[in-house]
Order: C-alpha cells, then structure tokens, then sequence
C-alpha cells in the first residue's frame, strides 16, 4: 500500500501524538488511494470488540467516540491547515460504529453495513452533501459521516427484519 507520506499536509501530522493518531484512524488515513476505505477497514476489529459489549456500553462508546471525533478531527484539520483532508478518517470509525449499532453477529452483516456505510459516505444523499458543504471544524468533517452512519443503520437494520 502506497502512503501519502509527501502530502504537504499528511507532512504536519504525527502518529506519535494522540489526536493525529486517532484523527488518522491509527493510520489507515495515510493511505495514498480510498483513504475512507482503509479507515473504515481501520473500525472493523473496534466493532467486533464492541459487539461483545451490552448495547448500552456499545451506544456509550459510540456517542463518546462521536463527541470526541469533533474535537479530534477539529483539532487535527487545524493542525493540518486544511479543512476535511482526506487523510482525516475518525470520522469513518465512528460511521461504521454507528452503522452496526445493534447488528446481528456475524461476516455478513459487518459486510453488509460497510458496504453501506461506504455508498453512503462516497455518494453524500442528501442532506449529508448540503450539510458537508455548509458545516465546518470539527463538527462539520464528523457531520457527514454520521448521517452516512445513521443511514446505514437504517439499511442494515431493513435487511435483518425483512430478511
């Protein structure tokens, strides 16, 4: 795998610092080609530690991960000097935690909410293009995902009912 270790603005975060490395989904968001993907493939064993949890500490972790996610990817695109870089993909682990909020155990199902989560991520129905547009900081790189997340939870959870 190629990495963006050039990118200018890659260039001023650290992987030694707490935020980058989280901000940069342990990583994966260096990743030269589908930043997005490897950093939700970063999520994969997060969420299958998470699904031996209760659903309540599940949804504790979620919404802890999520309200920290606007700090950390706020704090990392300043550092950056560049508003939603690529490289920042907190904001797709917390997607897909929210994706298998209350999903099935299984390789089917984990399949099934990633490929969602990532359709949803890439095409931005709306309003998660108007609000990618409008909102910034933090908040606004972490917005996106979220609804990408909620409307994958939404799939997932028609396919387990009416499957």
């Amino acid at each position: 795998m190629r990495l963006l270790t050039q990118d200018k603005f890659v260039k001023k975060l650290s992987l030694a610092h707490p935020i980058h490395f989280l901000a940069l989904g342990f990583g994966s968001g260096k990743a030269a080609k589908a930043p997005g993907t490897f950093g939700t493939l970063a999520a994969v064993p997060i969420v299958l530690l998470m699904q031996q949890l209760s659903l309540t500490n599940y949804l504790i972790i979620t919404c802890i991960s999520m309200l920290a996610g606007f700090y950390i990817c706020g704090k990392a695109a300043r550092d950056m000097g560049v508003h939603d870089h690529g490289a920042i993909v907190w904001d797709e682990v917390v997607g897909l935690m929210i994706t298998m909020i209350a999903a099935p155990l299984g390789f089917i199902w984990l399949a099934l909410g990633f490929v969602l989560f990532r359709f949803f991520d890439i095409i931005k129905p709306w309003p998660i293009r108007w609000l990618d547009a409008k909102v910034h900081g933090g908040f606004g790189i972490m917005i996106d995902d979220v609804l990408a997340g909620v409307f994958s939870l939404i799939g997932v959870q028609l396919a387990v009912y009416y499957l």
